[in-house]
């Protein structure tokens, strides 16, 4: 199963997810725990890099009085590993979709780039929203689900722990919108020249069913 030619989206991997690195951090990832998810960040990246996989820094950029991701504070800088590891072309973006307002697609379409492999932060906001526009922009979309990460949320929706929501997330985008592997599954995949399978919905649906009993 031969996949177009892919792209690494590596989004908003920041310090502001990071107390480890900013002590400050407002949104401090939990689950996976940070340093599995930034360890399968880091893995991607260098095997992307050496297969001549393009890689796409994306970095959240707020106004400079904002109270996360100010541009040019501690919390919006680059996670130490993602600046120091090359990278193809950089993406600022203002809102949760990395194509809007920015000049996403169309670097990908002058470098012929069918499919997109979405890693970084958070996983129901930037990761979910660009993943959808992707696809409905005719891109393949792969997401690997250790290599990206959330926080537990209350609002008045209701609360969610952070592996609840970042399951019920893949779940939708595994569902009808994106591939959704491990990054073990990725390499493999990639050292092979494969693609992931494809979403199903109606699989996803019968499959479902089948648990509920």
């Amino acid at each position: 199963m031969a996949v177009p030619a892919r792209a690494l989206v590596v989004i908003d991997v920041q310090q502001e997810y990071d107390p480890g690195v900013f002590p400050g951090a407002g949104l401090p990832i939990t689950h996976p725990p940070l340093d599995v998810s930034t360890a399968n960040v880091a893995a991607a990246m260098d095997a992307a890099t050496a297969a001549g996989v393009p890689v796409v820094v994306v970095q959240h950029t707020d106004a400079p009085d904002d109270a996360v991701f100010a541009e040019g504070s501690d919390g919006w800088k680059l996670h130490p590993f993602v600046e120091d590891r090359p990278r193809d072309h950089l993406v600022r973006k203002a809102y949760p979709g990395s194509f809007t307002g920015t000049d996403l697609e169309e670097w990908l379409r002058a470098n012929d780039i069918a499919t997109l492999t979405i890693v970084g932060y958070m996983t129901q906001l930037c990761v979910d929203t660009t993943a959808r526009q992707a696809a409905h922009l005719g891109f393949g979309v792969e997401v690997l689900s250790d290599a990206t990460g959330t926080l537990p949320l209350a609002a008045a929706g209701g609360a969610l722990s952070a592996e609840a929501l970042h399951t019920s997330v893949l779940v939708a985008l595994g569902s009808a919108f994106a591939s959704v592997a491990t990054t073990s599954e990725w390499l493999a995949a990639l050292a092979a020249g494969d693609g992931l399978p494809a979403p199903d919905l109606l699989a996803a649906a019968e499959q479902g069913r089948a648990l509920a009993g």
